[in-house]
């Protein structure tokens, strides 16, 4: 329960930085509710659907070959809902104003992202301790709402023939990679001379 604590001072910190979120939650890939600060919204049923938009995304850029899905934003006509990864179990949704600066709405949300998905990645699981079974590792929260969605529907074949584990490692934040800048040299000039015409 620690880290559920934690992640809620980190939605709080998170809407006092960005004065134009009006709401701000952090739930499970599968979408159950972590932490919530959400007036006026049921943190149940948007969660719920953050799982399933997210499955549905991760489709959409499989299927128009755009790699990785690392957010996922929507507008309407009263304002942004924005989803970012928060490590290999758990999504952050935003919630925010028509007015809000879409580039700082980013720039906070996958930082705060990055910052709930190493508290809930560094809490113990219960289930961990229990069985011995190999499980696949993702980084993506949403390769795992798609994994899950599609295990549940082959479930009955997957049982006759179980397949050996994959283990897959797969970054949610871009790869960044120190470019040197071009060094332009641009000769000095002094302006042109007045001339004068002569009539």
């Amino acid at each position: 329960m620690a880290a559920e604590a934690e992640v809620l001072d980190e939605l709080h910190r998170l809407r006092a930085r960005v004065p134009q979120l009006t709401g701000a939650l952090a739930a499970s890939v599968d979408g159950l509710v972590l932490a919530h600060d959400t007036p006026g919204v049921e943190p149940e049923g948007l969660a719920a659907l953050t799982a399933a938009a997210l499955g549905v995304a991760v489709r959409m850029t499989d299927t128009a070959g755009r790699g990785e899905l690392r957010e996922l934003l929507l507008r309407g006509d009263d304002g942004y809902v924005a989803t970012y990864a928060a490590g290999s179990s758990a999504v952050l949704t935003l919630l925010a104003r028509d007015r809000v600066n879409v580039g700082r709405l980013h720039l906070e949300g996958r930082r705060a992202g990055g910052r709930i998905g190493e508290l809930m990645d560094a809490r113990p699981r219960p289930d961990d301790t229990a069985t011995t079974e190999t499980r696949p590792v993702t980084r993506n929260p949403a390769r795992a709402v798609a994994r899950t969605t599609s295990t549940a529907t082959s479930t009955a074949t997957a049982a006759a023939s179980p397949a050996p584990a994959k283990a897959t490692v797969r970054s949610t934040m871009p790869r960044r990679t120190p470019r040197a800048l071009p060094t332009r040299t641009t000769p000095r000039t002094t302006p042109n001379a007045p001339t004068t015409s002569e009539s």
